[in-house]
């Protein structure tokens, strides 16, 4: 049954728990960019694999997790460097997505997505750098959760662009989602007010990106959310266009992508299928000095969401803009599908914060997601208002 999904980039490492604790009975996967030890990960290439050497050491969450009671099973397969949103791997083939066969994935943290939605594992462990989480999870209508940046030990993760890296998870169900939330998150994150959020807010420039049908299935919602809060409110995030603030995750992902692996591309000349080793070559060409208007960009778009959302309030947007891609497509639509996807997830991604996203059901019973993004720090309070608010009555409207 395992094998038929191709989710796993090994499914015969197993580690029993370290201890009891408040995991205890639930199995977990891995995305393979996390050290394992005794074991190499492959990053999802052949050549990253060959020319590393086995990890001395469990990661940091992986400890974490053991030490909670949870059982690792199998590390999953990963868009190759995690430089990909799509979740199709030219080496290793593409996770087949269980709620919508014959469609991508979403990555990279595909392999991860896919153990969730297939019942393989109780959750699964990924990265999200751009989106490599909650990507993958709307298409494979499931919950996944990205951090607020630096509240989730990365020891032991390889690295893609250690600015926006953060350590996510999946779940099929958002009491799991909140319990990993619980042993993952800094101490930091755990103090302060969690009766809800006061103020709900809707940007009107991310719900211009989803199609008609996927935005018209997620705004059946909305009364139900404003019920939840005191206010509500409309905004446009970014005046200048999302596109803008895409550009520059986009760059400063870039160069630090490059400053981490610059070196070993060039060394080594791995092989990449399509659309990474674009990614690569392009990379190659920035160069700091000539991109400061990305980071200035970065700071005042942190600026303005912490002041938007403060600790009070929470962002109401499109995961996804539509269902996931059918498989192997290429060309224009393929390339603007991932231009609208990358300016949904750039806000949580610059600004370094929270975001929660839910399944629902969209076009042709294929999932798309709805997202949550609180203020820094907000992570268990986000959680515990999704599972113990939000999830309640959007399952009861269907």
């Amino acid at each position: 049954m395992k094998q038929s999904w191709n989710a796993y980039a090994n499914e015969h490492i197993v580690i029993e728990p370290g201890s009891s604790g408040s995991l205890s009975g639930k199995s977990f996967a891995v995305k393979d960019v996390f050290d394992i030890a005794g074991y190499t990960p492959g990053a999802g290439n052949p050549d990253w694999l060959r020319t590393h050497g086995p990890s001395a050491r469990h990661a940091a969450v992986i400890e974490r997790l053991l030490g909670s009671g949870a059982r690792l099973e199998g590390t999953t397969i990963t868009d190759e460097i995690m430089y990909s949103i799509n979740g199709e791997n030219a080496h290793y083939g593409t996770p087949v997505n269980p709620k919508a066969p014959g469609r991508i994935p979403g990555g990279s943290s595909s392999g991860s997505a896919v153990v969730v939605s297939a019942g393989l594992a109780d959750f699964a462990i990924g990265t999200d750098t751009g989106g490599s989480v909650r990507v993958p999870a709307a298409y494979c209508g499931i919950y996944g959760m990205r951090p607020t940046h630096g509240v989730v030990d990365v020891s032991g993760l390889i690295p893609l662009a250690p600015s926006f890296d953060t350590v996510g998870w999946m779940a099929r169900d958002a009491q799991t989602l909140l319990d990993v939330g619980r042993v993952l998150l800094d101490e930091k994150v755990s103090n302060g007010k969690r009766e809800g959020f006061s103020r709900l807010i809707f940007a009107q420039d991310l719900w211009e990106l989803p199609d008609e049908h996927s935005k018209n299935v997620l705004l059946r919602f909305f009364p139900m959310l404003q019920s939840l809060a005191g206010v509500h409110e409309e905004v446009v995030l970014a005046s200048e266009g999302l596109r803008e603030w895409m550009n520059a995750f986009r760059v400063i992902q870039g160069l630090e992508i490059w400053r981490e692996h610059g070196g070993w591309v060039t060394r080594e000349q791995p092989s990449f299928g399509p659309g990474i080793a674009e990614r690569f070559a392009w990379a190659s060409t920035l160069k700091p000095e000539e991109n400061n208007e990305a980071f200035a960009r970065r700071d005042r778009v942190r600026v303005k969401m912490e002041e938007l959302l403060g600790g009070d309030a929470v962002l109401v947007v499109p995961t996804v803009p539509a269902i996931a891609p059918l498989l192997q497509l290429s060309g224009a639509e393929v390339e603007k599908r991932r231009v609208q996807t990358l300016e949904m997830s750039c806000v949580a991604g610059l600004a370094g914060l929270p975001q929660v996203t839910v399944p629902v059901i969209g076009e042709l019973g294929c999932p798309i997601g709805l997202s949550f993004i609180a203020g820094r720090n907000q992570d268990l309070r986000l959680l515990e208002w999704v599972a113990n608010v939000v999830d309640d009555r959007m399952k009861q409207m269907g």
